[in-house]
């Protein structure tokens, strides 16, 4: 078993939530190693050497510009700022081979075991900013853990976005009669999840996926860093608090 990066700063003990919410792309799904695996094949196939830390710094501040679409639909509007930076061919061949890869991510390799741990503990809700199709592939891998599934197909909106939360607590409140207070947000990502669920008053957990890398990857910056609640360094950690927790 691993051992928590950090146990909690405060707040209420993990055996009194009872859902538990969390981010997909990022947390649960490796999408910066599809990323770089698809770099690394049109890489391959062009003769052309990409740097996959580089790219993901160019993707990240492509994904923010006006206009952008849903993911992993936008990595190939994505691809062609990226092919610019490093000069690989853009092509629609190239293009569709991102978004491809983009839907196809795998898990990290604890996620699937870690959410059955935890499914015997909690309701487990996905809260994506990835599109419906996606998600569905997503959640396969996963070993279909989820309780509830939340899209930007269904909400409309995309975290950071209140609007995408307050949507969540609807359907707990209306589907089960459960309450913010009841719900532990679990997320990868400073920028979209773990700042805007402490202004909501939620309890985060932050699960630090980077944590032996420099930087945020293809994750956009925070403009100020929020201290989470609990802080793990991957679902398994999580897990395996959670395991502890129940057994006292």
């Amino acid at each position: 078993m691993t051992s928590p990066a950090i146990t909690e700063t405060a707040v209420k003990p993990l055996t009194e939530f009872k859902y538990l919410t969390f981010d997909v792309v990022g947390t649960l799904i490796d999408f910066e190693g599809a990323i770089k695996a698809g770099l690394a094949e049109i890489a391959a196939r062009s003769g052309i050497p990409v740097d996959g830390e580089a790219a993901l710094v160019v993707y990240r501040d492509a994904r923010y510009e006006p206009g952008a679409q849903r993911f992993p639909d936008d990595l190939g509007r994505c691809y062609s700022r990226v092919a610019a930076a490093f000069g690989l061919p853009d092509t629609e061949e190239f293009r569709q081979l991102m978004i491809d890869t983009g839907g196809e991510a795998k898990p990290f390799p604890d996620s699937a075991a870690a959410m059955a741990r935890l499914k015997g503990h909690y309701k487990l809700i996905a809260m994506t900013n990835a599109r419906r199709w996606a998600f569905e592939k997503y959640a396969e891998k996963l070993g279909q853990p989820f309780w509830a599934g939340f899209t930007t197909d269904d909400t409309g909106t995309e975290k950071p976005d209140p609007a995408y939360f307050e949507q969540v607590f609807d359907y707990v409140a209306k589907t089960d009669g459960g309450g913010k207070a009841d719900i532990l947000h679990t997320a990868q990502s400073q920028y979209h999840d773990i700042g805007i669920s402490r202004e909501l008053g939620m309890t985060n957990a932050w699960i630090q996926r980077r944590f032996a890398q420099n930087g945020y990857g293809g994750t956009i910056e925070p403009k100020q860093f929020t201290e989470p609640d609990y802080h793990f360094h991957s679902i398994a950690e999580l897990a395996d608090a959670a395991d502890a927790a129940f057994a006292k």
